[in-house]
């Protein structure tokens, strides 16, 4: 039997501190906090310590569920020594852990409320409870009825707990956890530093790869605003450099394929930076026209061609041998040049490329490592000073064809910053 040695913030999170009958706690922390260990060691201390009890364990989707909170309690089961059918036993079918001692564990989904409607129960637990909307939220608190009381219940509480990355937004864990707090609704931020199990390099790994506010969001744990305002943070005058084009480097053409326009941007890089030192945005075009149009500006280029960019770009039907890229290979190639193609197989979350991008930008720790050449790249500073999110989400917001018949330069806006985005996110990417 293995023992258990738990850090701070989990006993905060474990002990009720009020007089409450029901309890509701969010265990809000960073990557590598131990939310998802804490909240299930608590459902199976309380499984046992109430006989005859029922709680339920879910989330959006069952799959998270089963490939981490379930994984998480077997394996709490199996240290504290419960390995055999006389202590429990878990129905793969039913999706219910059910103990020697009468208690049971449901595993679920939560996307619709209706599924869980009729449950009458001790407790509940919300793995990623941001997730989640806050008419499930509710619709798990009218569950917390279950009037069986075992002879043993000593100083029972209803429990609704929780487990979360933080919310970039404003959400409904802010407003019902901080704005309009209840006496018995309790909070508890866990940073990954709180975490001293973690090798010292998890930390510095962050540290180094993340930009400021993401890290404090991410890995201290805290409420933030990072979906707001601009898409691209801490960009200033020191990205901004005078970049001269090197004939023998290796030269990065980064593409985005929307047609009115499209967007390519030209770079050199080494291990550690990205130069950006020329695009090609052009309107009501095509693949081979700005393939014609680098070669206009860049017909004795020495060193290897390396093509980055949209991985849709290569998708193409059984009727053609065209595609972007094969436009591209095959001017490259007829003009005598080295290339060779450095593409994802499919395209990372938008917010994946948004956070990689502004930790080259500028990391936590105050360093930059990307840079643009700001006469030459226009409309990729444009859209890094002007691309932003809709208002309290992580949307970013694409201007309407209304907005673009207003204001012509609105037609500039993502696709640049897509471009770039590939190339970063391909290199500097987990």
């Amino acid at each position: 039997m293995v023992r258990y040695r738990l850090l701070d913030k989990q006993k905060e999170f474990m002990e009720i501190p009020h007089s409450n009958q029901l309890d509701v706690a969010m265990y809000q922390g960073g990557y590598g906090s131990g939310k998802t260990w804490c909240g299930s060691l608590l459902g199976i201390l309380l499984a046992y310590k109430y006989p005859g009890s029922r709680g339920m364990v879910g989330a959006k989707e069952y799959e998270l569920v089963r490939k981490t909170t379930l994984v998480s309690y077997l394996e709490h089961l199996s240290n504290l020594g419960y390995v055999s059918e006389k202590d429990y036993n878990y129905n793969k079918i039913d999706k219910i852990i059910k103990f020697s001692n009468g208690s049971e564990i449901l595993f679920t989904a939560l996307d619709d409320p209706e599924k869980f409607k009729s449950l009458n129960l001790h407790w509940a637990e919300i793995e990623e409870a941001s997730q989640i909307t806050d008419s499930s939220f509710k619709q798990i608190i009218g569950r917390l009825r279950n009037t069986y009381r075992g002879k043993d219940w000593k100083n029972f509480r209803y429990r609704l707990f929780g487990h979360t990355n933080p919310q970039s937004d404003k959400g409904w864990i802010w407003k019902r956890f901080v704005e309009n707090k209840k006496e018995n609704y309790r909070l508890i931020i866990a940073p990954t530093t709180n975490n001293t199990y973690l090798p010292p390099h998890f930390i510095q790994s962050m540290k180094d790869s993340f930009d400021e506010e993401y890290y404090r969001i991410n890995v201290l744990g805290e409420f933030g605003d990072y979906s707001s305002g601009l898409v691209v943070k801490g960009f200033g005058e020191e990205n901004k450099l005078k970049l001269k084009y090197n004939p023998n480097l290796p030269l990065h053409i980064t593409c985005d394929f929307n047609v009115d326009p499209m967007c390519w941007a030209l770079a050199h890089k080494d291990e550690d930076n990205v130069y950006f030192f020329d695009e090609i945005v052009i309107e009501n075009t095509s693949t081979q026209q700005c393939i014609e149009e680098f070669l206009r500006r860049y017909p004795n280029h020495k060193s290897e061609i390396i093509v980055n960019g949209d991985a849709s770009g290569d998708n193409r039907s059984t009727q053609s041998e065209y595609t972007n890229y094969t436009i591209i290979k095959r001017a490259l190639k007829e003009y005598g040049y080295d290339v060779k193609f450095k593409l994802r197989n499919y395209n990372p979350p938008v917010l994946s490329r948004i956070a990689v991008f502004n930790s080259r930008v500028k990391n936590s720790r105050g360093e930059r490592h990307l840079f643009i050449d700001a006469e030459k790249c226009k409309w990729i500073i444009y859209n890094i000073e002007n691309l932003s999110f809709k208002e309290g989400t992580r949307v970013v917001d694409v201007p309407t064809h209304t907005q673009i018949k207003s204001n012509r330069e609105f037609k500039f806006l993502e696709h640049p910053f897509d471009a770039v985005s590939y190339l970063v996110e391909y290199y500097w990417g987990k």
